[in-house]
């Protein structure tokens, strides 16, 4: 640590949501330099972040964590896109190869005081089996085998290494529920973006949100005074999709799950929507996480509620085309003659 603050590297700054965390930290007290790395520059403004162009699978990122002192590294680039990372052998390796690299070049930093991991509440899978609530110590129903879930699983199980083999660090990993907010890309919000939103017929799912904002504030307190763990972090209480969709005042329409699945993929290559098995998943069974250690151990206390997560990420919807309409019009014809149903669907 400088004599002036902490020196923080953020990883994945050209997203919108690591940019302006990256900015937000970089005003925080305690802090004297940011440098933001990623493989391609932020499109926004970076206020006073250092910017180094640098891709966590090479290297290279070891020497630039030597070059500039840092002490904290926050690890924002876990992505969960394949559209946006350019498919999907790419996103696995941007998100478990990367990783693997950022991992080593901080084992070999001596100075490095403090690791903090954004997380996904995706790692605790989503089925019929599922418990009401989440504790962190409890393990999925079913492991994940692929997609954005097993990255995720698989980034834990590295960073859980780190922390044995570095234990004078302190690691704190927050496994977010899904991020809501009017800046949020995502496939989730990219779901609720469409003009018409399909259901799982027979499925009502409970769903939580940790609003954007939130999503900073737990980061920064992580960075500055947070202790070593694993945390559960979601806006207070829980909303069912359907709850949802009329709040948001989406039209829907009720299709079995793998007809569900089918039109996601169709709407994958559209891309106007990014449906992976994992959603496909939360969007028939829904999903829980219990947040007491979030509250008692690490001190945080969402602003916002899932709710009022949600109201916030509606005001700012705007209508779009039609296109999304008529695929899921053909998505109904198709049930209605009778479309075979792909293997690995989920099943009610």
């Amino acid at each position: 640590m400088s004599a002036d603050g902490m020196v923080v590297l953020v990883t994945g700054v050209s997203r919108d949501l690591g940019r302006r965390y990256a900015r937000a930290l970089a005003a925080s007290e305690g802090v004297a330099r940011v440098i933001g790395v990623d493989a391609v520059p932020p499109r926004g403004d970076m206020g006073d972040v250092s910017f180094v162009r640098a891709d966590i699978r090479n290297p290279v990122i070891a020497k630039v964590i030597a070059k500039e002192d840092v002490d904290t590294v926050v690890h924002m680039s876990v992505i969960a896109t394949p559209g946006s990372a350019g498919g999907r052998h790419t996103m696995k390796e941007l998100n478990v190869i990367g990783t693997m690299q950022l991992l080593a070049a901080a084992q070999r930093a001596p100075g490095l005081k403090r690791l903090v991991v954004k997380s996904t509440s995706t790692v605790y899978g989503a089925s019929s089996r599922d418990p009401a609530m989440f504790t962190e110590e409890m393990e999925p129903r079913r492991a994940p085998r692929s997609g954005y879930a097993k990255d995720a699983a698989e980034v834990e199980s590295y960073v859980r290494g780190f922390a044995r083999r570095r234990p004078d660090v302190r690691v704190t990993l927050l496994r977010c529920a899904n991020v809501m907010g009017p800046h949020v890309q995502s496939p989730l919000t990219s779901y609720f973006r469409m003009p018409v939103i399909p259901t799982v017929l027979g499925f009502d799912p409970r769903l939580q949100f940790l609003h954007e904002d939130d999503l900073f504030d737990v980061m920064t307190l992580a960075v500055h005074d947070a202790p070593t763990g694993t945390f559960n972090v979601a806006g207070d209480g829980v909303i069912l999709l359907s709850q949802a969709i009329r709040r948001l005042q989406r039209p829907s329409v009720k299709l079995p799950g793998f007809a569900v699945g089918s039109l996601g993929s169709t709407l994958r290559q559209a891309r106007l929507a990014d449906f992976s098995p994992e959603q496909l998943g939360l969007l028939t069974y829904g999903r829980g996480i219990d947040t007491t250690r979030m509250r008692e151990e690490l001190g945080f206390h969402p602003r916002h509620t899932t709710a009022e997560a949600l109201e916030d990420f509606g005001r700012a919807l705007t209508p779009t085309g039609g296109y999304a309409v008529r695929l899921i019009d053909r998505a109904a014809e198709l049930v209605e003659t009778g479309l075979p149903e792909p293997t690995g669907a989920p099943r009610g």
